[in-house]
């Protein structure tokens, strides 16, 4: 079996773990007893993190594979990496200061403190709004510069890549903004915590990735991309 598949295989065994801990293979309904007893706000955060599991999962097997794709094409005689545009050490600040403020918003919401909830969520969101205009700016820059992704493969994996964390990050937006306008209406502690914990989890992913992802397009995992090679090869 290849380094790859015994990869994929460890982390679906983390998922199944996981999705069997959150109790994926109950059956309420063919438990006895009152059904107010399975309803409320206690059954769906289960069901919401278990899809969370499955969906970063799932994104973690994808920027997997375009990272091992990229430490693989970058041995390439026609590899050339490019300039990167100094924003990006910004963008990786916002990114980081919208994870801290999730998870102060996280804390928050237990203590039911929903004044500083508040505050948090739109710091968290400001920063990530900032994290993409950062990016976009970043995107102009390579343009400008006549970096094209066209041009050479790792132009073309700068874009791939940030252009993938990009359109996560957007996804997630739109839920922190849901939760964000809950937060506003005063809804209930207990289910608005559940949901900023999720915001929390994502942001957390989200994070993790782009470090990884920096540190490939700066240039500091090259020793492991030629151990990667030898391990693929």
């Amino acid at each position: 079996m290849s380094v790859m598949g015994i990869y994929f295989l460890l982390v679906a065994s983390v998922a199944v773990w996981w999705l069997w801990r959150e109790g994926v293979t109950e059956s309420p309904w063919l438990e006895e007893g009152e059904a107010p007893a399975w309803r409320g706000v206690s059954g769906r955060p289960k069901a919401a993190k278990a899809g969370l599991t499955i969906f970063l999962a799932v994104a973690l097997c994808l920027f997997s594979l375009m990272s091992a794709a990229f430490l693989m094409r970058m041995a390439a005689t026609d590899w050339r990496s490019p300039p990167l545009p100094t924003i990006l050490w910004f963008n990786t600040a916002a990114l980081v200061i919208s994870d801290l403020a999730l998870a102060l918003a996280s804390l928050h919401a237990h203590n039911r403190s929903n004044l500083r909830v508040k505050r948090a969520l739109v710091v968290a969101g400001v920063a990530s709004l900032a994290f993409l205009s950062g990016q976009l700016w970043a995107w102009r820059e390579m343009i400008i510069g006549g970096f094209y992704a066209a041009q050479n493969p790792a132009n073309a994996f700068f874009f791939l890549l940030t252009g993938a964390h990009a359109a996560h990050l957007i996804g997630g937006l739109v839920v922190l903004a849901r939760v964000t306008a809950q937060a506003w209406r005063q809804e209930d502690g207990e289910a608005l915590a559940a949901r900023i914990d999720l915001c929390a989890i994502y942001w957390r992913f989200l994070l993790v990735i782009w470090l990884l992802l920096f540190a490939l397009l700066v240039g500091w995992a090259d020793n492991l991309g030629a151990i990667c090679r030898r391990l693929l090869s």
